[in-house]
């Protein structure tokens, strides 16, 4: 015998049956939801990983620029015949002014170049406070580098090539009497070869002492002090030529 409840006091509901099939489906849709996160969060950190390591590759590329732009030529020690710089294919050696928190006023010894950072290859620049050479010591003996910087992590590797005046670059610059014109700054994959678009090309400003500055200057500056005695001396006679007033 079987009663019905009609009527406002009747109760409706779910089935046990009804529940398991939306529980089921509640189940298959997380699992979809997990399937598809798993597929495409790695993609995810893994491209945001490489906009961050493009981003740190560019600013040491900037930073590495400004400081090879910047190079001055000071001779190491009392012969000025040639500058402070001795460039690699992996490392460069030059004299810039003094730049950071914890540099003084003067003349800094600036080398970029490979070394071993933890067990890897890394790009790294060091400075030293610029004092003069003794004779016949070389760079690597008289310098002692502090505040080293790591700029660039392997498996990324930098090489450097030297241009003068003749637009030729070449892998060494050693022994010159002037500075290269341009440094060509090439980024490589060390397993693949493979060249980064960041890699560029960095003039030099000043690449030969402040009194050879061309045989035009100098021209110039001597016409202009014989103008200069020129006018003085017409000067001159016209204030002897010039009538007297008063007197006798």
């Amino acid at each position: 015998m079987t009663t019905t409840r009609d009527g406002p006091s009747a109760e409706a509901g779910f089935t046990l049956i009804e529940a398991l099939v939306a529980l089921a489906l509640t189940g298959l849709l997380l699992s979809a939801l997990a399937t598809l996160t798993a597929q495409w969060l790695p993609a995810w950190n893994r491209g945001l990983d490489r906009i961050q390591n493009n981003e740190l590759i560019g600013i040491a590329m900037q930073r590495i620029c400004a400081d090879l732009s910047a190079a001055e030529y000071v001779p190491p020690g009392r012969e000025p015949n040639k500058p402070l710089f001795d460039g690699s294919a992996l490392s460069v050696i030059f004299v810039r002014t003094a730049l950071g928190p914890n540099a003084g006023i003067g003349l800094d010894i600036v080398r970029i170049g490979e070394t071993t950072d933890k067990g890897r290859v890394a790009t790294v620049r060091t400075r030293a406070p610029f004092a003069p050479f003794p004779p016949g010591v070389s760079p690597s003996e008289h310098i002692h580098a502090i505040d080293p910087v790591v700029l660039l992590h392997a498996p990324l590797r930098l090489s450097f090539a030297y241009a003068g005046p003749d637009r030729i670059f070449r892998d060494e610059w050693h022994d010159q009497d002037k500075l290269p014109a341009t440094i060509m700054l090439t980024v490589r994959e060390a397993t693949s070869e493979r060249v980064l678009s960041v890699s560029t090309v960095t003039p030099v400003h000043i690449d030969a002492p402040a009194g050879k500055g061309g045989k035009g200057s100098g021209a110039d500056a001597k016409d202009g002090d014989k103008d200069d005695n020129k006018n003085d001396t017409s000067a001159d006679g016209e204030t002897s030529n010039a009538p007297k007033q008063g007197g006798s």
